[in-house]
């Protein structure tokens, strides 16, 4: 056997013994998810045990580096161990801004020390993420960042507000994009700094979406004390920490469009409006749309893949992350369009046990904020015009 046949084969085993059955199959619901941090929520004491022991292996963050917690895998180990997670059906161990986002910059930027401190944490799913990047006046443009933290010696005092800040008043951390100096041309007077939630002067106010559900909050920060050793990268270049941390949040946003995180859109299809007498989804026109959805699926995710070794390689161009963005968002879109057609006038349904109070109306709605959040299809479409299709006048 080869190194990496032996490893699938250890791997295997022991997902077998420590996967518990409870964890394996689509969640029910996005409010099933294990988001970790001081006060964590599980479905059941078994989502609590699945978390831990991938944590303690260090395989919520595969391809971290022991040192700091992760699993210490090759990029073909973690693909490996993915396979392996996939042909079980097991859900993730743990959803996290922290592995998601903060992570891969902090392993990029940050100090010896903070890596030390925040990392195990959130492998562990200790402590829990939120962003503090969008402002009531930036938005697509967020190098306009207005919050203000003002010089005192061995600290800052912050004051400012953010907007659209996702699960803000169910985190205990915040990353966050302050004004260090107001003097500087915008782009170059902002720094990324680390703080706690429970701070005193910090407030956050949740926002409904259409949906009648939102993770969204406004985050409030009066007079809060940030300390110097919580700066990320180089005091007023937090530019350079911000893009490179967006690059990983369109990555994970455009991710969506790999799958669903339930039943299989056909099967889902085909319990609501039946089969013919070849067992096939009763309705051709819809049965070609899944078929279309599902090629497209499986093509977008060997994309992901690739960019993903490529990225690993230090090899990718920056805009691909815009372009998975655009697509993944755009595949989400679409999966939930299918799914609403699919369960026809029921689908409508916005409340009551039947529909799960109105999970798939209430979905579909929600994928209208994917071409907003993590910067506008918009943006994302004139990055890819630019930076990697190099149109003239773009």
């Amino acid at each position: 056997m080869t190194d990496l046949e032996t490893f699938r084969a250890e791997t295997r085993a022991w997902l077998e013994e420590n996967c518990p059955p409870e964890v394996r199959g689509p969640l029910d619901n996005d409010e099933d998810r294990v988001w970790g941090g001081r006060n964590p929520t599980f479905k059941t004491p078994a989502h609590k045990l699945w978390m831990e022991r991938m944590g303690a292996r260090g395989w919520t963050a595969p391809e971290w580096p022991k040192e700091y917690g992760g699993g210490g895998l090759s990029r073909e180990e973690a693909k490996v161990l993915g396979s392996e997670l996939r042909r079980i059906g097991a859900q993730m161990a743990l959803s996290s801004f922290g592995i998601w986002m903060l992570g891969p910059a902090l392993l990029q930027f940050g100090t010896e020390e903070q890596k030390k401190r925040f990392l195990p944490e959130i492998v562990r799913g200790e402590i829990r993420w939120c962003q503090g990047y969008s402002e009531p006046g930036a938005g697509s443009d967020l190098a306009n960042v207005q919050t203000k933290a003002e010089d005192k010696g061995d600290h800052w005092i912050v004051n400012g507000q953010k907007i659209w800040t996702s699960y803000a008043d169910k985190a205990d951390w915040i990353f966050c994009l302050v004004r260090t100096d107001p003097a500087a041309p915008k782009h170059l007077g902002i720094s990324f700094v680390l703080f706690d939630m429970a701070t005193k002067g910090v407030t956050t106010k949740p926002i409904t979406l259409i949906s009648g559900k939102s993770p969204f909050c406004e985050t409030f920060f009066d007079d809060v004390r940030v300390e110097k050793e919580n700066l990320v990268g180089t005091l007023n270049r937090g530019w350079d920490v911000a893009k490179a941390l967006l690059a990983h949040e369109r990555t994970m946003i455009g991710a969506i469009g790999e799958a669903g995180g339930g039943r299989p859109l056909g099967q889902v299809a085909t319990d609501s409006i039946g089969s013919d007498d070849e067992g096939r989804l009763d309705d051709l026109m819809l049965r070609a749309r899944v078929a279309e959805l599902e090629i497209d699926a499986a093509a977008f995710r060997l994309a992901m893949e690739r960019a993903g070794d490529q990225m690993k390689a230090r090899q990718a161009h920056p805009a691909i992350a815009s372009m998975l963005k655009y697509y993944g968002s755009e595949l989400n879109k679409r999966r939930h369009e299918l799914l609403m057609a699919a369960g026809g006038a029921e689908a409508l349904e916005w409340e009551g046990e039947r529909s799960r109070n109105g999970t798939a109306a209430r979905d579909w709605l929600r994928t209208k904020a994917n071409s907003i959040e993590g910067g506008t299809s918009e943006v994302q479409l004139n990055i890819i015009a630019k930076h990697l299709l190099q149109l003239p006048g773009a």
